[in-house]
């Protein structure tokens, strides 16, 4: 297969996983892979080996030889992600011929409403991001971080179970089916969990948010409490945003969809589906930059 000029590489690093895609401006998307996690403000350095075998390994799907990325432009938008902290050291280790590192947070709402649309986007993982667009600015609440926010993500859903089933293994508060089940995954063994939080990422806390939305939708008192703060959370963000019932909103993300039920009715009734991936936002960012674009 002959090597497309320029080949661009669009990178999607979040908390629980990476995908890139591989390919050109005038053939789109060639391959595609997923991989480890790529949250570059938590683990730096695996963050690194991570983006760098998940792009290869779209390489490799496209037919094209790793020596090719030498050449290629590449978008990265990265959870945890710092311009003046991290870019010189993403630039320095990574063997792509440009490379224009950024959070994840452009490429998520690109991809989620399209280039030039005016919306509202709830995407809720391991993390989350809050944004308004008007089709030309971006304005952003939160993506603070696991540690000081990220309020109502799986990773803030997964903690606070955790801690639900601590107060009730204490007597504090009353067992449920959700605490039970969670004390059963620890042996119900108080130190077990404290042994687990002195490691644990974001991407570890998350892994229990499956429970937290089965639990709430199977009418688990604990669960839906959880549920209901943290959508009280982003109907205050969205207030923030200059949201108003009837706009725009996409909720996206492993998570966002779950929380259309706690959230205010009037608040769903211009609920629109996503049009892509932050993956395609990503895409189609760095064809924007291939082509000398300035991007938002």
């Amino acid at each position: 297969m002959s090597i497309p000029a320029p080949l661009l590489i669009a990178v999607d690093g979040g908390g629980t996983g990476c995908r890139a895609a591989i390919g050109a401006q005038r053939d789109g998307i060639l391959g595609r892979a997923a991989g480890g996690r790529a949250n570059i403000g938590n683990d730096p350095d695996q963050t690194l080996v991570n983006i760098r075998a998940t792009v290869e390994a779209a390489a490799a799907s496209a037919g094209l030889p790793a020596a090719a990325l030498a050449g290629a432009t590449a978008f990265l938008g990265l959870a945890g992600m710092n311009v003046v902290r991290d870019a010189a050291r993403l630039r320095a280790a990574l063997p792509y011929g440009r490379i224009i590192a950024e959070d994840d947070r452009p490429a998520c709402v690109v991809g989620a409403l399209g280039e030039g649309a005016t919306g509202w986007v709830l995407a809720i993982g391991t993390g989350t991001i809050v944004a308004a667009t008007d089709g030309t600015a971006f304005r952003y609440v939160g993506s603070w971080g696991f540690h000081l926010a990220d309020q109502g993500s799986g990773a803030w859903l997964g903690r606070g179970a955790l801690d639900l089933a601590l107060q009730c293994h204490d007597g504090v508060l009353p067992q449920s089916d959700l605490t039970r089940a969670l004390l059963a995954d620890f042996a119900d063994d108080p130190e077990a969990f404290v042994a687990f939080s002195l490691t644990a990422q974001p991407g570890d806390y998350a892994a229990f948010a499956p429970k937290v939305i089965a639990a709430a939708e199977a009418g688990d008192d604990h669960a839906q409490a959880l549920m209901r703060e943290g959508a009280a959370y982003y109907t205050r963000a969205l207030k923030a945003l200059d949201f108003a019932p009837g706009d725009p909103l996409c909720l996206l993300g492993g998570i966002g969809p779950h929380y259309a039920p706690f959230l205010p009715e009037d608040h769903l009734t211009g609920q629109i589906a996503a049009r892509g991936t932050a993956l395609d936002g990503a895409f189609h960012l760095v064809c924007k930059a291939a082509a000398g674009e300035v991007l938002p």
